[in-house]
């Protein structure tokens, strides 16, 4: 049997494109050359795909752009792979896409709805539960429904502020005292996130959040340790070990994640009680199951430090994967090394296809 053919795409139009690349990055330099042959697929900033076989380390300064070439991944079935704009009639079909895209057209569901289009199995979630975890209200609405513990929060749109900012502020300051959380809807890696303790931080964090997404969500503060669970599996999830963050600045945002020269500490596993731990990695595992994950996600809470309560914060359905995010490391603390990890994956993508066109 030849090598699978592994379209790995990365890049996009988001906000976290540059995260994107590292991620790629890593799994292109750990994935098995033995059992997969890639193709490597980059989008750009402005949406163009273009196909790059050049030197992997370029993909991460972005040099990449200036040596591809511009590539058709059509959503007709028939093709299963895609095309050289220079040489149309040359298809290169592709077994299975590993999407390494963060953020709004990557994470959310649209780029998902090609694959399915297209009917090639893809690494990730689904179609559905991508666009809810994406969407922060949407998920939890999803998440109170199914009874799990989440702190106070109210939604806002861009139209709403630029129509009436006190009004919005006004509600804020009636639902929980300040500091607040404030955040674009549907974005991650910590990007447009603030920290606001009164109510002129407020309306400027209102503002940065709206030039990330129309919809905007204020959080109340909980005063909690940062702790995270990666799960992985299709229909029998299983739940990783835990780790807890230390950032480096005041909450764990983009500059802690990717600028800080490695100063915000990653505790794996996160130095709590085996009976907390096993209660958050079962709330993960509802989490996951609530919104219909399937191959992967990363999920996010916060330990309240004075109660010990356990407060559901977020999921990511497409995770960091660079080589010092939480994901990797927490399986790598299970017994999955990252090269495993990546072809365990790729492997959950191509049984959830398999079943569900009852393959």
């Amino acid at each position: 049997m030849g090598r699978q053919k592994l379209a790995v795409l990365f890049g996009g139009r988001s906000g976290e494109h540059e995260v994107s690349l590292i991620s790629a990055t890593s799994i292109i330099e750990n994935i098995d050359k033995d059992k997969y042959e890639l193709y490597l697929i980059g989008i750009t900033k402005e949406g163009h795909w273009l196909y790059y076989d050049g030197d992997i380390q370029k993909i991460k300064t972005g040099e990449w752009e200036q040596e591809s070439k511009k590539v058709v991944f059509p959503g007709d079935p028939s093709y299963k792979g895609f095309f050289l704009l220079e040489d149309p009639q040359k298809i290169y079909p592709v077994d299975v896409i590993f999407p390494v895209m963060h953020g709004p057209y990557g994470e959310d569901g649209t780029i998902q709805g090609l694959f399915e289009l297209a009917h090639i199995p893809y690494v990730g979630c689904d179609v559905l539960s991508s666009s809810t975890g994406m969407d922060k209200l949407m998920a939890k609405a999803i998440f109170a429904s199914a009874g799990l513990p989440q702190g106070k929060y109210i939604g806002a749109y861009r139209h709403e502020i630029e129509k009436d900012a006190e009004k919005v502020v006004a509600s804020v300051e009636e639902a929980f005292p300040y500091p607040v959380f404030v955040k674009p809807a549907n974005m991650g890696s910590s990007v447009g996130i603030s920290k606001a303790k009164n109510r002129e931080e407020l309306l400027k964090a209102l503002d940065i959040a709206g030039q990330y997404d129309e919809k905007i969500i204020v959080e109340e503060f909980i005063d909690g340790r940062e702790i995270e669970c990666a799960v992985l599996g299709n229909y029998e999830p299983k739940a990783s070990v835990l780790g807890e963050i230390l950032p480096s600045n005041e909450f764990y945002d983009y500059k802690a994640k990717y600028q800080d020269g490695g100063r915000s500490k990653l505790l794996i596993p996160a130095p709590i009680s085996s009976e907390k731990s096993d209660e958050i990695r079962e709330l993960a595992i509802r989490a996951y199951k609530a919104l219909g994950c399937s191959g992967l996600t990363r999920v996010d809470f916060f330990l309240e430090r004075n109660t010990g309560k356990v407060y559901l914060n977020e999921v990511n359905t497409m995770p960091g994967f660079t080589e010092i995010s939480m994901y990797p490391k927490l399986w790598e603390a299970t017994g999955i090394s990252y090269p495993d990890l990546i072809d365990k994956l790729i492997q959950l993508a191509i049984e959830r296809f398999n079943k569900k066109h009852n393959k």
